[in-house]
């Protein structure tokens, strides 16, 4: 794996930090538990999104690109990264936000990410819940396209081949970090949603012949439809990355025991698990994706899956502006 071949540019802060939860640890009784700190790259508050965006913004450039459009859910941290990249190059961004979460009050636009975008001058549109959402991109694009811009597109999350090299490269960075320190890995637990953080980990530690196993804590997807949509673009990402054989489904592991009633909506675990970090750790996650990650690791240890004696790696995949989106299941003035 040499990633030096395809063209990437400077966005985030690298390596991200590798700490022990000591307190977590000890509290849960269970495997030694390390996180990988992806909040802190350092783009528009951090993020998973950010190391994609290295990638996908540099084939952007080369094709000329002068727009960066998307998609992604009202409080889409992919959006925020994604359009805090494109001012740091001079670029526009236009983003079109699904409206897939619509019971959390009347704040719930106009918070969180959304204020960011607002702040990094993204030009976004509403779209109702349930569309293609990446056909609604490309529609736009073209619309962007007859009006003399020059659009790039990018998937939601930032979920393709390219993208994915981002994760590919956090692969080898781990791993690196792991073996100057010393530490076996067992496994690496992370929400997984569109898929590309999962797959690109997969495909990278496939391509090192690293025997670490990825664990996907699904926020929208039931388990098999998870699985297959993170193996096709693990597989995709692994041939551009030149590694040898077909990468088999059994590398890909999900459940989707902690979704809840769907994506974004709150469950008790996630809340649980968001209190339980920052409480133990002073480490904020957020509701949509780490938080049920985070679930997801918490439950696995107490139903004896992950177990004393392993060593576990927690990738935080950033997003925590989006707690003042739910803000009503934190306060302590929430009763008042």
């Amino acid at each position: 794996m040499h990633l030096a071949r395809f063209a990437r540019v400077a966005l985030g802060h690298f390596p991200t930090p590798l700490e022990r939860l000591d307190n977590l640890s000890k509290t849960l009784a269970g495997p030694d538990i390390y996180i990988k700190r992806d909040d802190c790259t350092g783009l528009a508050t951090g993020g998973n999104k950010t190391r994609k965006l290295e990638f996908l913004v540099a084939d952007a450039l080369a094709q000329g690109a002068d727009t960066l459009v998307t998609q992604g859910a009202t409080q889409s941290n992919h959006v925020r990264q994604t359009a805090a990249a494109a001012r740091r190059f001079g670029m526009e961004c236009h983003a079109l936000l699904e409206r897939r979460v619509t019971n959390m009050g009347e704040g719930y636009e106009a918070a969180g990410n959304v204020l960011l975008d607002d702040m990094l001058h993204c030009d976004y549109a509403f779209r109702p819940g349930g569309l293609d959402m990446n056909a609604e991109a490309e529609a736009l694009s073209e619309e962007l396209r007859g009006k003399g811009r020059r659009p790039y597109v990018i998937p939601g999350g930032g979920s393709n081949a390219i993208g994915a090299l981002g994760y590919a490269n956090c692969a080898a960075e781990l791993v690196s970090q792991a073996d100057a320190g010393g530490l076996r890995i067992d496994k690496i637990v992370h929400a997984t949603g569109s898929a590309g953080t999962q797959a690109g980990l997969v495909a990278g530690l496939y391509a090192m012949n690293a025997p670490i196993d990825v664990v996907g804590i699904s926020v929208r997807a039931e388990r098999a439809a998870q699985i297959a949509n993170v193996h096709k673009l693990a597989c995709a990402t692994a041939e551009l990355l030149g590694a040898r054989g077909a990468l088999p489904e059994t590398l890909v592991e999900a459940h989707d025991d902690y979704v809840g009633p769907g994506y974004g909506q709150p469950t008790d675990e996630m809340v649980e698990a968001i209190s339980l970090l920052a409480a133990e750790e002073a480490i904020f996650l957020d509701p949509v994706y780490s938080g049920k990650g985070m679930a997801g690791l918490i439950g696995l240890i107490r139903k004896g899956v992950l177990k004393k004696g392993e060593t576990v790696v927690f990738i935080h995949t950033g997003g925590s502006a989006a707690l003042f989106a739910y803000q009503h299941l934190f306060s302590r003035q929430k009763a008042a």
